[in-house]
């Protein structure tokens, strides 16, 4: 059973390398036996760490949580340009970037901060006439992609590691950054103004929205919990909610209005929040638009 109660929650995974978003997605409905599981933004085979999955009503929660924010670490390869922006493609050039100094390269990282217009990564998920870029770049052809605006909070440099084998030099940052921002593409960016070319080498996401590797399992662990017979879930529907939406609490009167389809008076709460009932059960996620408070998802209504 995903949950006692039937409403599902979220499972936080920590992904391990070589799998993608959709391998998780389906060994986490063998592991729940339930085929409503659903993921909230893909992360890229190659990289590690947090993922968000939706199970059971609460897969309708992916598209309305909060996750406007990612953090991540990686190791930039400065002095190698792929196709791919990362190890796994091919090699495009390699130029020695040794010389380059420690103020050279902080000055560089720091143009790529705030807001920004980045070009996403040929191999991205972005669709192109109703396909995927990944697909048609594997396909052989040539995917140009609009640059678009986000924003990098934070892009900082942990540590500067020389390579003399192949005169490379890797970095080792942190990016905290809004959804829909490349960190690979930071990495192609960063090495094209650096003039050296530069390639991700790794890379895990610590953080999506305020879920975190604390929150989170691997797989392993998770197939482990499975055969204990424990919940795989990292937050129940209340707890997930209570935790990526800021809330309202509402009298029974008002929870047996919204689980009915009806609305509420607005008290001025921007966004979506959550409608939490004297039980501390949360009965709905609302949106204030004029003189209306409405549900845009009733998480339980009458007929549950």
């Amino acid at each position: 059973m995903a949950g006692t109660d039937g409403l599902g929650g979220l499972l936080i995974v920590d992904k391990d390398g070589g799998w993608t978003s959709h391998d998780v997605v389906a060994k986490c409905r063998k592991l729940l036996h339930t085929k409503k599981v659903g993921h909230a933004g893909t992360l890229d085979p190659m990289a590690t760490g947090v993922l968000v999955l939706g199970v059971e009503r609460a897969t309708k929660l992916l598209g309305l949580l909060t996750l406007t924010t990612k953090a991540y670490t990686a190791t930039i390869r400065l002095g190698r340009a792929t196709s791919t922006d990362d190890a796994e493609g091919e090699e495009l050039t390699t130029t020695s970037a040794i010389h380059l100094t420690d103020a050279e390269i902080a000055a560089h990282t720091a143009e790529l901060t705030g807001d920004i217009e980045q070009v996403p990564a040929t191999v991205s998920a972005i669709k192109v006439d109703g396909e995927r870029a990944y697909a048609r770049h594997r396909a052989g052809e040539e995917v140009r992609l609009a640059a678009r605006p986000v924003t990098v909070s934070r892009f900082a440099i942990l540590a500067r590691h020389d390579i003399s084998d192949g005169a490379f030099v890797d970095l080792d940052v942190e990016v905290e950054c809004s959804s829909g921002t490349y960190v690979r593409a930071l990495a192609r960016d960063l090495g094209a103004a650096l003039g050296v070319g530069g390639h991700l080498t790794a890379l895990r996401r610590t953080r999506v929205g305020p879920f975190t590797l604390e929150h989170a399992r691997t797989l392993e662990e998770l197939a482990v919990a499975a055969e204990s017979g424990d919940s795989l879930l990292s937050l129940g529907m209340d707890d997930a909610i209570r935790t990526a939406f800021p809330h309202r609490d509402i009298d029974d009167t008002q929870a047996n209005d919204l689980r009915n389809g009806r609305w509420l008076e607005p008290v001025g709460i921007a966004g979506v929040y959550a409608a939490i009932d004297p039980q501390g059960r949360a009965i709905a996620l609302v949106q204030e638009s004029g003189k209306r408070a409405a549900s845009v998802m009733v998480v339980r209504p009458s007929n549950l």
